[in-house]
């Protein structure tokens, strides 16, 4: 039997597993056997025979078991209802041989079989499960044959086909194929009616393709995106619509290609269709771009469609289309009062200029184009910055890009009015910064720089400009002008003026002159030589210059590069104390390079010397990390200066030496450096008397010890005195000393600690100074403020470091002494200082607890702080009389700033992420009993933060499963924080009542933390959002009705436009509120809840609601809500019209104007 009849014959339902049998066969690529190959063998006659079967097989098949109850479970427990996966696979069989029967079907063929099967099958592709991705794709791939073939009802298979690819490109991570499968039936759309309402469910996913980037960005997906337009012309702007809702949510680079599928689109376009997108879409985009404002999200986006455009004026028929669209909009938008749209209207002309009609004759366009030139060159004389600033940019522009097609007087009177007056307009920095920005346009143009040579020396005293960005704006220039080669900088402005800026600026500018001035002192194709000679010239014209200078000098050469010019200066110090060289460096300096043998001479002038240490010390500081990256080069670098450094202390006695010295010592590992080995020996041997005895002079600096020196500084000592001698005590391991001697001062200084017995004894005599607890606490500030000493502090382990923290602990028993005492002790530590310690400890518990790999040890300690704070400090807050009858105001405010820094130190904690909910609980729980104190409201700026940190914590997840299981604790925490936001508000309630001017300073100072809380609060569940608005809204509205009920006359009655006009609370909580359009959308949520629920009725109460809402309406958005609100008072206040018309005047007026504010807001 051949294989024909056999594969025919096996097509039957008593042969179904043959048939299934046949089809494996063809799907295993091992196997001879192909379906197509078969088919096609077949005459017409066994064709169409073999068509009639395969119809007879699906109906059979499918009455079985229709598709809709394959994934029901109750035909599992049926035992004549057939399998699932056997029926699916008969279908997948049938399509497999119908689309290899489409592939053979030949001119005469009578396929009406095979079209009753694609209707079964269509069927079965409506109700598919989901899980049946493979089967969908293979009916799906039938249907797309179908159409392509052009059979009859092909637009019915093509209209699913395209439906089926649609949605799959939007469901798979990697939509590619789908994207071109749907490219490739786009002309399906053709055969369907836009204006039907079978193809709703189309036309909502062709404008879902618009939100998706992967479908905007693939070069398929962008030519079905084009051919869009073609479709129908009602559609053109329904997309248009659709892309500028989405345009506020595209980044820049899907941006760009939206501008592609315009420009792609009109080009593509004719007739309505090219109309329609001109002044649908292209020209609402140039109203758009002149009419937004410019701190719009979509202002800079709908400009960028713009530039696309005006990038493409030399296609053909842009020019036209650009000056037919631009005439009745551009020209009277440049003359309209308003500033911004002249602005707007100022960058579209300078990017499409010259708008023309490329169809006119010469003479005409000349004339055109000079006109627009004119009114270019009047918009520099706009009273607006803005204008003047847009239009200087504009004319660089133009300058740079016809520079050869524009007259030489027109280019010259518009740089002279650039250069002579708009970079010297007193008015406005932005001005003078955008001339500088600008011309940097203009110098990319090689035509320009002759000119630009002459008047570029004009500008020179803008370097001096008080506006910072105007300097920056200025060196930016300079660089350009030296990379072009267009100029020597040193001509437009001298090097004295540079370097006397540079000595003195910020950061900013400094960085951008040493990037001007680098190749100038830091030739790096010169010799090591010539790198010193010209530190030593910069160091005569300008020593704090040079500082700057090298300050930065690492960011423009390699490292290498700076540690040569370091051994460089240290040969030059060499020769000046006449130090022997080692001969083998002489020899290796003689065979690389014999220019670097001999050194610079310097004469006697040690001002010059001091400074090439402090130039050495600052340029070891910028590539220290670096450097000890390359060990070999590190101990290198080390050798050399530590052979010399003893010598160093003993020749340069100058003042200005010592601090470059000390620097360079605390570079290098004690061991380099003997003489400060020695020196950091904490105590005074008689070795050290015998060498003061014998007066060696050389000695003198390191005699007396680091230790020791800082022992006898000053307690008001800056930090300028003892940071270098920390930094030096920590490069060489030596902390733990500073920290004993911190230890020890501190605990001297705490009453009844001084008596302790030394544990032990030691054959030395001792330094015997008086305990500084002042300066041991600026110390460990600068220890723990700067992340080198900071991290060799915490290097020490947990042992040194406990010790101090529990010293700093005892310093809590100061503090309540100065709490409960009306006397002073003067030989007690002041409160200033018991203060800072009591801060020191919380700090060092945070430090402690982030570096302790495990337990919650120093959170414990900080509980207890808090635990103080509510059983000690607490009482005090409350005013009351002590003892003698004196008022305890001093304690009062003691007790206040101890609660204020507890809570600081706290949010900090929250902050880092360090506090975990047992912790959270409990500060929470101190946050409730200082509020619930007498004068605990004081504290509310300092309770605010931590509850928006709290909250932030619980932010929902985007893992479900984690956030289920957290949510009620979540919610919970939540609540507490709720509960004491409420507190707050009633508290500032409260204390506007008693004393108004102290409330709304209060108010004034809670305005940043509870902005931050509200943009905090948006992410919580709507029931725990409704209640913080809620508390909001009638904490305002109670406000609100307590002014309306003081009003006495009819002229009293008023509507406020401002949040300056309402009373202080709702001044404080609106100008919150209305900052953010979120914020606002959910508080008019709760408003319009709150009036639906029928919770304010009254006459008062709805006008009190009016006033908040012609003060929201003054933004200008949430236009919705607020109508919606105002809807709702509407009904209600005719409810009031009859008995406020019959009733006294006052009424009558009130009703009036809530009448009048009603209808702005309903017509807003």
């Amino acid at each position: 039997m051949s294989k024909r009849k056999a594969f025919l014959e096996a097509t039957s339902k008593e042969k179904v597993e043959d048939f299934l049998r046949f089809i494996q066969l063809h799907k295993d690529k091992a196997e001879p056997f192909d379906v197509e190959e078969v088919v096609q063998e077949m005459p017409r006659e066994q064709r169409e025979a073999l068509w009639r079967q395969l119809e007879s097989l699906l109906s059979e098949i499918l009455l079985e078991l229709p598709p809709d109850q394959w994934e029901e479970e109750e035909r599992m427990q049926q035992e004549s209802v057939p399998d699932a996966k056997h029926v699916m696979a008969v279908v997948d069989g049938v399509v497999l041989v119908v689309a290899a029967s489409l592939r053979v079907l030949q001119d005469g063929d009578s396929y009406s079989t095979l079209l009753d099967i694609a209707h079964r099958l269509h069927d079965v592709l409506v109700s598919l499960p989901v899980s049946e991705a493979a089967l969908q794709l293979h009916i799906q791939k039938l249907f797309e044959a179908w159409w392509k073939l052009g059979l009859l009802e092909r637009e019915k298979f093509g209209r699913v086909a395209f439906l089926f690819s649609l949605q799959n490109s939007f469901l798979l991570k990697k939509p590619s194929a789908e994207i071109e499968r749907v490219w490739s039936l786009h002309d399906v759309l053709a055969s369907l009616d836009y204006t039907s309402e079978d193809n709703k469910q189309i036309v909502d996913l062709l404008l879902q393709c618009f939100h998706r980037p992967t479908h905007i960005r693939n070069d398929d997906g962008k030519r079905f995106l084009v051919s869009l337009f073609n479709w129908d012309v009602d559609f053109i702007g329904v997309i248009h619509g659709t892309i500028k809702n989405q345009l506020e949510f595209y980044d820049k680079g899907v941006v760009d290609h939206i501008a592609e599928i315009y420009f792609r689109a009109w080009k593509k376009a004719t007739g309505d269709f090219l109309e329609t997108i001109e002044s649908a879409c292209i020209q609402d985009l140039m109203q758009n771009a002149i009419l937004l404002q410019r701190k719009s999200p979509v202002h800079s986006k709908v400009r960028q469609i713009l530039s696309y455009f005006h990038s493409r004026k030399t296609s053909h028929g842009v020019d036209k289309m650009l000056y037919n669209l631009y005439r009745p909009i551009l020209w009277k938008s440049l003359s309209v009062p308003n500033f911004e749209v002249r602005a707007n209207a100022t960058l579209l002309f300078s990017e499409a200029f010259p708008v023309h009609d490329p169809e006119e004759n010469s003479k005409t366009m000349d004339l055109n184009v000079q006109k627009q030139l004119d009114t270019m060159m009047g918009l520099f004389d706009d009273p607006q910055p803005t204008v003047r600033a847009n239009a200087t940019l504009g004319v660089c522009k133009i300058l740079s890009k016809f520079w050869e097609l524009l007259p030489p007087t027109i280019i010259t009177d518009f740089l002279k009015k650039l250069v002579m007056e708009l970079a010297a307009d007193s008015s406005s920095p932005d001005v003078r910064c955008s001339v500088f920005m600008s011309l940097t346009i203009v110098l990319d143009n090689p035509l320009s720089h002759p000119l630009l040579e002459k008047l570029l020396p004009t500008l020179k005293y803008s370097l001096h400009d008080t506006s910072e960005k105007v300097r920056a704006a200025f060196l930016d220039l300079l660089i350009k002008v030296k990379a072009v080669r267009a100029a020597k900088f040193w001509d437009i402005c001298s090097m004295e003026h540079l370097l006397a800026r540079l000595a003195i600026d910020s950061q900013t500018v400094s960085k951008r002159i040493v990037n001007l001035l680098f190749k100038s002192f830091f030739p790096v194709d010169e010799s090591e030589k010539e790198w010193c000679c010209r530190c030593v010239t910069l160091i005569q014209m300008n020593p704090m210059a040079a500082r700057k200078f090298y300050q930065f000098a690492h960011k423009h050469t390699a490292t290498t590069n700076i540690v040569k010019l370091m051994l460089a200066i240290r040969r030059t110090l060499n020769s000046f104390i006449q130090v022997d060289f080692d001969m083998t460096e002489i020899n290796e300096s003689n065979k690389e390079n014999s220019t670097q043998a001999g050194p610079v001479l310097l004469g006697q002038d040690m001002s010059v010397v001091s400074s090439l240490l402090e130039v050495v010390a600052i340029l070891w500081r910028s590539v220290e990390k670096a450097l000890k990256q390359n060990e070999e080069a590190h101990k290198y670098t080390v050798a050399k200066f530590g052979n010399v450094m003893t010598k160093y202390f003993k020749a340069f006695e100058d003042e200005r030496c010592t601090a470059p010295l000390i620097q360079l010592a605390s570079f290098m590992p004690p061991a380099a450096v003997p003489t400060f080995r020695w020196a950091v020996t904490p105590t005074v041997t008689l070795f050290d008397l015998l060498l003061k005895q014998a007066n060696l002079a050389f000695l003198s600096l390191p005699s007396c010890g680091v230790l020791s020196r800082l022992r006898r500084m000053n307690s008001g000592a800056t930090s300028a005195l003892f940071s270098q001698l920390l930094d030096c005590v920590c490069s060489w391991g030596q902390v733990a000393d500073i920290l004993e001697l911190v230890s020890d001062w501190l605990s001297e200084s705490v009453p009844m600690q001084t008596e302790k017995a030394t544990k032990s004894r030691k054959v030395q005599i001792q330094e015997t100074l008086e305990a500084k607890p002042d300066l041991a606490l600026v110390y460990l500030e600068y220890l723990f403020s700067h992340t080198s000493t900071r991290e060799k502090v915490l290097a020490l382990g947990e042992g040194p470091l406990r010790q101090l923290h529990t010293v700093l602990g005892n310093w809590k028993s100061v503090l309540y002494t100065y709490l409960s005492s009306s006397t002073e002790d003067p030989n007690s530590p002041t409160v200033q200082t018991a203060l800072k310690a009591f801060i020191y400890h919380g700090r060092l518990s945070v430090h402690l607890q982030h570096s302790s790999a495990e337990g919650r040890d120093y959170l414990i300690s900080l509980e207890k702080m808090a635990v103080w704070i509510s059983d000690k400090v607490l009482p005090f807050l409350t005013k009351h009389r002590s003892d003698d009858g004196k008022d305890s105001g001093k304690s009062q405010q003691l007790a206040s700033k101890i609660t204020e820094s507890f809570l600081t130190l706290c949010r900090d904690i929250f902050l880092v992420g360090l506090g975990d909910e047992i912790f959270k609980g409990e500060i929470l729980h101190m946050c409730s009993l200082i509020l619930n104190s007498e004068s605990g409201y004081r504290c509310i700026p300092a309770i605010l933060p931590i509850l928006k940190e709290v909250a932030n914590s619980f932010v929902p997840c985007d893992n479900i499963r984690d956030q289920n299981s957290h949510d009620e604790s979540n919610l919970v925490m939540l609540g507490v924080v709720a509960n004491l936001f409420h507190k707050i508000i009633a508290l500032l309630t409260s204390c506007l009542k008693k004393d108004p001017e102290e409330g709304q300073l209060l108010c004034q100072s809670a305005v940043p933390s509870l902005t931050d809380f509200f943009q905090v609060a948006q992410t919580w569940q709507p029931a725990l959002l409704s209640e913080v608005y809620s508390t909001v809204f009638a904490a305002i509205i109670v406000e609100n009705i307590r002014i309306l009920q003081k009003l006495a006359l009819p002229e009293e009655v008023f509507v406020p436009q401002s949040v300056d006009e309402m009373p202080p609370l709702s001044n404080l909580l609106l100008s919150v509120i209305i900052i953010s359009p979120s914020i606002t959308s959910s508080f008019l949520a709760e408003v319009s809840s709150s009036l639906d629920s029928d919770a304010l009725s009254s006459f008062t109460e709805l006008v009190a609601v009016l006033h908040v809402l012609a003060v929201i309406k003054q933004k200008g958005h949430n236009k919705g809500a607020l109508k919606s609100a105002a809807i709702s008072i509407q009904q209600r206040l005719h409810e009031h019209a009859v008995s406020s018309l019959d009733s006294r005047e006052l009424h009558r007026c009130m009703y009036e104007s809530s009448v009048k504010t009603l209808n702005e807001l309903l017509h807003f």
